[in-house]
């Protein structure tokens, strides 16, 4: 049986709260990487126990197999527990047992007919609505499914927490963002983005991922198979063991090659369409981003894949597609809510904090001063004034060129610029690195106490 964590615990306790208060379709936000089939399994197991029956509807065929593990791990009576694709339970709702309780996994699809059929079909249940990105491309809102909102701690809390990894995000960006057009869906058209790709992404980014993120397990995202197909190649060329798979790769070949990744016998996998949402790679350590996308929710789960925690990790994230520059980063805190906004709106709330890339090393951070956090270097006149969190940011002068020198010249500083967390050798490497990241005071403190560095 899994352990719950106090955060998950929390989530809960705020579900049962919301039922006891009236509410019977709740959407609960839980950031990704965080064990949303677990809570969810441990509310199936509180309540199979009581003899209540439960519907369970997924949209990907892996998916249910990783949730029906789960579910039996955890203590789940499965003999009152209905674990199916939207696609399957839609055409057979009417022969279904009535469930007591129905969970839908990846709720931010939860709009659309199929799932509605489900929903309406079981006017008595409670619907508990998980989803990572309470967003829709369109802008459309949940208050037609749901009565209530539950939202997760957020992701500064669970990094703070080691809950989930902290992450170094480079933009080193090799497409021209004007030629790109956008479907009637609201995305990105596949050959718009064809046409945006400069020639040479390919191979930079294998010598960006060498750079980077030599020897991290790594994914990377394109945005057709034949891309996929370039990219697996172009890592191969350099000696570094890569697998395309998509949609059209066989499923035993497509099993294989996962299990050959979660063995360290593959470095890379590059894919199309395939590792988004749920399914669980836990030893990936970087993410490759060669798709633009216009959501939000897929790019979350792009970026934050990576995110998973382990001792001394920092995660890796190399867009080269600029999608950063359109939603900020992955760990930024976002405000949540059921009510539709429109597509504008939307887009431009995405957008409103903007993102400095370092010249040099090309790392992607808000900027609060005139050097780079991640290498340390100089990063020039701004051509217009930012603001950033209310903090008017001054141009480039000569005293300030003197102070950055200054600061660059600090052997502490130079000492510590480019390096890991696990590569700091004290405390005040520690504490540098902290005030280079911007990271809470807090941070310095607690992770030198766990390298032992600071003795109880």
């Amino acid at each position: 049986m899994f352990k719950l964590r106090d955060y998950q615990q929390e989530t809960i306790d705020n579900i049962t709260k919301s039922i006891h208060a009236g509410h019977k379709s709740i959407m609960v936000q839980q950031p990704p990487r965080t064990g949303k089939t677990v809570i969810m399994a441990e509310i199936a197991r509180r309540a199979t126990a009581k003899g209540n029956r439960i519907l369970f509807v997924v949209h990907r065929q892996e998916i249910v197999q990783q949730v029906i593990k789960t579910f039996k791990a955890n203590d789940v009576n499965m003999n009152l527990a209905k674990i199916g694709m939207v696609q399957t339970i839609t055409r057979h709702v009417h022969n279904l047992d009535p469930p007591q309780i129905i969970f839908v996994d990846e709720a931010h699809h939860v709009l659309a007919k199929s799932y509605q059929r489900i929903l309406g079909a079981f006017p008595n249940a409670y619907k508990l609505l998980f989803t990572a990105t309470p967003y829709r491309l369109g802008g459309q809102g949940f208050t037609d499914v749901a009565d209530d909102l539950i939202i997760g701690k957020p992701v500064s809390w669970l990094i703070d927490h080691h809950f989930l990894a902290p992450v170094d995000y480079y933009a080193p960006s090799y497409i021209d963002t004007a030629k790109l057009k956008v479907k009637r869906t609201g995305e990105f058209d596949e050959s718009s983005i064809k046409e945006a790709m400069k020639p040479k992404i390919y191979g930079n980014a294998v010598k960006h991922y060498m750079k980077l993120a030599k020897g991290m397990q790594a994914i990377a995202y394109t945005y057709n198979v034949e891309s996929a197909q370039r990219l697996a190649n172009s890592f191969n060329g350099y000696g570094i063991s890569a697998k395309a798979v998509s949609g059209k790769t066989p499923k035993d070949e497509r099993k294989k090659i996962i299990e050959d990744y979660r063995q360290g016998k593959i470095q890379i996998v590059t894919n199309a369409e395939l590792f988004t949402e749920g399914l669980d790679l836990p030893n990936v350590d970087c993410v490759i981003m060669l798709r633009p996308t216009q959501s939000l929710s897929l790019y979350l789960q792009f970026a934050m894949r990576s995110m998973n925690p382990r001792k001394d990790k920092t995660a890796v994230i190399i867009d080269h597609v600029g999608n950063v520059q359109r939603f900020g980063l992955p760990t930024d805190d976002r405000q949540w809510s059921l009510e539709g906004k429109g597509k504008d709106k939307q887009q431009s709330e995405s957008t409103i904090k903007p993102v400095s890339v370092c010249p040099t090393c090309f790392a992607s951070f808000y900027r609060t001063n005139d050097i780079c956090p991640y290498c340390g270097s100089p990063l020039g006149e701004e051509k217009e004034i930012e603001v950033v969190d209310n903090v008017q940011l001054k141009k480039v002068t000569k005293s300030r060129l003197a102070i950055v020198k200054q600061i660059q010249s600090s052997a502490i500083m130079k000492n510590v610029a480019g390096k890991r967390p696990n590569e700091l050798k004290n405390l005040k490497e520690i504490q540098a690195y902290a005030k280079l990241k911007g990271y809470k005071p807090g941070w310095a403190y607690h992770y030198a106490k766990r390298r032992g560095f600071i003795k109880k």
